[in-house]
């Protein structure tokens, strides 16, 4: 258990019997290296299973403590070696990164999903770890590792809900037979979080002021008139900018995003009615100081599960009103203007969503038309 300035790391180890280049690593179902099957010991086909019981428990640690409520991000880390680990998006957002345990990676990981709207103070870093151990010796000095000391004003909304984001793929390893699966014990990925623990929290607190004025490069701006495109009416729910593109994407269009050069992202938030049904649309243009890399890019995005750009609900501000759309399964159009590319993405609100969906197809592509934001 890892507990930083702005959240909580649950971190469980689990070794796998030979060094893998691929991982499935499903939440819930069958995890797979190099396409051949992992069963454990008991027959257990998934260790994941664990980690969700123990941050299950952790929250309701919390919560039964009314302690500050800190997100709780769940880390498996896999050994003895893995190049690449596929998980699907709706277990991204649930906060669940399954990696090979390098320090870099969790690193990237402690920022990812320690996303607390600002630092908790001593006094409340104290009360979660007590509500976590009761034996908790308050001693240590959690000043100076990166907790505040009174409480900081937030910048933003809190959230809980995070980005999902894939590891940068890692140099391959060869495939090799398979064999039983064994569990690290608890005491092993304890470990690993306590070796790691004195440079995660120290890089973490270090930047949260940088992360504040990174903050501070975001302007969201509110528009009321609707616009009318091929029948369809959009009815404007706001629009946030940002210069950090590849912080607010996931899966390959991110990592793309990381490598290459984005001046600026601006999502667009709208509504629309179709066949009696409510729908949410986002509108996403990324605007780059090159034409070529926009046409990069599309191609990267135009793939089935490629990625795409986070609705701004993952990074704590909700969608307007009483609606909670969710872009999983969301129907796609793209369309590139110059030095920048349109990426659409159209679900219908509290009803399900399907990518093939015509209408949904359709209110996706007429979204290309509507004027982009200056």
């Amino acid at each position: 258990m890892v507990v930083l300035p702005r959240g909580v790391l649950v971190i469980v180890g689990v070794d796998l019997p030979d060094p893998a280049v691929r991982l499935d690593a499903p939440l819930a179902g069958q995890w797979k290296t190099d396409g051949w099957p992992l069963v454990g010991p008991d027959g257990a086909v998934n260790p994941a299973t664990d980690a969700v019981k123990t941050v299950t428990a952790v929250r309701r640690s919390l919560e039964e403590a009314r302690v500050e409520p800190m997100p709780v991000g769940t880390v498996v880390a896999v050994g003895p070696y893995v190049s690449q680990v596929h998980q699907p998006t709706s277990d991204l957002n649930r906060g669940v990164r399954i990696l090979h345990p390098e320090p870099r990676n969790l690193l990237t990981v402690a920022r990812e999903l320690a996303t607390y709207g600002r630092p908790c103070t001593v006094a409340q870093a104290r009360g979660i770890l007590a509500a976590l151990d009761p034996d908790y010796a308050a001693e240590a000095d959690l000043a100076g590792e990166g907790f505040t000391d009174a409480a900081a004003p937030s910048v933003s909304a809190d959230s809980t809900t995070l980005i999902p984001r894939v590891p940068s793929p890692q140099p391959s390893a060869a495939p090799a037979k398979k064999s039983g699966l064994r569990w690290l014990p608890t005491g092993a990925a304890v470990l690993v979080a306590l070796l790691l623990l004195t440079g995660i929290v120290y890089a973490v607190a270090s930047s949260g002021a940088s992360d504040d004025e990174a903050r501070n490069t975001t302007s969201t701006r509110a528009e009321s008139s609707g616009v009318k495109v091929d029948g369809f009416t959009f009815e404007p729910r706001g629009a946030v900018s940002d210069t950090d593109c590849a912080a607010h994407a996931y899966g390959d269009v991110q990592v793309w995003l990381e490598r290459n050069r984005c001046s600026e992202l601006v999502r667009g938030r709208y509504e629309s009615t179709s066949d009696g049904k409510r729908a949410a649309i986002l509108v996403a243009v990324l605007r780059f100081p090159e034409t070529v890399l926009a046409g990069e890019l599309n191609t990267v995005a135009e793939q089935p599960g490629s990625g795409a750009i986070a609705d701004a609900s993952t990074e704590g501000t909700p969608w307007p009103g009483k609606s909670k759309p969710f872009f999983e399964s969301a129907a796609f159009a793209s369309g590139r203007e110059g030095n920048s590319l349109r990426l659409v993405q159209a679900v219908w609100i509290g009803a399900p969503s399907t990518p093939d969906d015509p209408t949904l197809g359709r209110l996706a592509a007429s979204a290309l038309e509507i004027p982009a934001p200056a």
